[in-house]
């Protein structure tokens, strides 16, 4: 029987085996894993020295050179001179230390017309005593201020239902209390005739103004629209013709006395907001019955001519003026 053939071997396949590719990918894989923890890592560097130490000492690492030192100069008063503790030196010099005191003050208030004493004691050293005289002027003003306040409230009290429906307004300052009429429910436009339903609050204004001393003056305001009717030519013409409406209301039953009353127009020269908007200018169309309590001019008027001879000839005394400077006579 003849030998038999040996087999053939099966063809290789051609290329890298199968599992190498998922082998490669493993790599891979764990590679970007141990990167991505490498990257996320925080480093103790208290623990890394640490280690670092115990390396070192475990494989004998020497970091430290020992060198000689460096030859340094010397100085023949350093060696035969030590520093040592300076000693205070006394010397014999008298200072006396002043020291500020507080002052205490007592301020004692004396009734009107009487002296206010404040009294200022020192520690120490005598107390000085300053007189301050008051002026009866200043506790006159202080007087009438406040009964021009008490004035003010009675009028806003009488006119309460007229004030919270927008008609009238009432306004203190100091020594002047201003009664201001708003164009609503007053006048018509470009008219200066007062309407028939606004008659009632004239004469609660009359009424007000019996109990109430000093000079009133009426003054008629407008706005900024011009005007240029038959009846009225300008602002000035309709504002004073307000005026004269309300000053001749009020004297229509003769409680007033028409010596204390002025009439003025003031036109659109004195708004009390800007006429930018109608409502602005609805503002501004008033007219204000102005109570000045503090103006004694007429009084002294007419004590003064009151006071004069019938020959018309005033004397005085010349010594008066001589005293006066050049600039105080006028």
């Amino acid at each position: 029987m003849s030998d038999e053939e040996e087999p053939d071997c099966p063809e290789c396949v051609e290329g890298l085996p199968a599992y190498m590719g998922t082998f490669a990918d493993l790599m891979s894989l764990l590679m970007c894993f141990f990167v991505l923890l490498l990257s996320f890592a925080e480093m103790d560097v208290i623990k890394f020295k640490q280690i670092a130490g115990s390396l070192k000492l475990a494989f004998g690492v020497q970091s430290e050179v020992s060198a000689e030192s460096v030859p340094m100069g010397t100085s023949i008063i350093a060696q035969e001179f030590s520093p040592g503790r300076p000693e205070p030196t006394p010397i014999n010099e008298v200072k006396q230390k002043a020291d500020d005191t507080p002052e205490n003050t007592l301020e004692v208030i004396c009734q009107p017309g009487e002296s206010e004493l404040k009294v200022q004691e020192n520690s120490g050293s005598p107390s000085p005593v300053t007189v301050v005289d008051k002026s009866n002027a200043d506790l006159k003003k202080e007087e009438q201020i406040q009964q021009t306040e008490g004035d003010a409230q009675m009028v806003a009290s009488v006119m309460r239902e007229e004030i919270s429906k927008g008609l009238v307004e009432i306004e203190t300052q100091e020594e002047t209390i201003t009664i201001r009429i708003k164009d609503k429910g007053s006048f018509e436009s470009g008219s200066a005739e007062l309407n028939y339903d606004f008659i009632p609050v004239m004469e609660m204004i009359r009424e007000v103004l019996v109990g109430i001393q000093g000079t009133i003056s009426v003054e008629g305001h407008t706005d900024n629209v011009p005007i240029d009717s038959r009846q009225f030519r300008s602002n000035w013409q309709l504002s004073s013709a307000r005026a004269i409406s309300v000053a001749e209301e009020l004297f229509g039953t003769g409680q007033l006395d028409q010596g204390r009353f002025a009439v003025t127009g003031y036109s659109d020269t004195r708004p009390l907001v800007p006429n930018d908007t109608s409502a602005h200018r609805a503002t501004n169309r008033r007219v204000e019955i102005v109570i000045k309590q503090n103006d004694t001019s007429r009084p002294l008027m007419r004590s003064t001519l009151d006071e004069v001879p019938s020959d018309g000839v005033i004397e005085f005394d010349r010594s008066m003026v001589e005293d006066l400077a050049p600039n105080e006579i006028f």
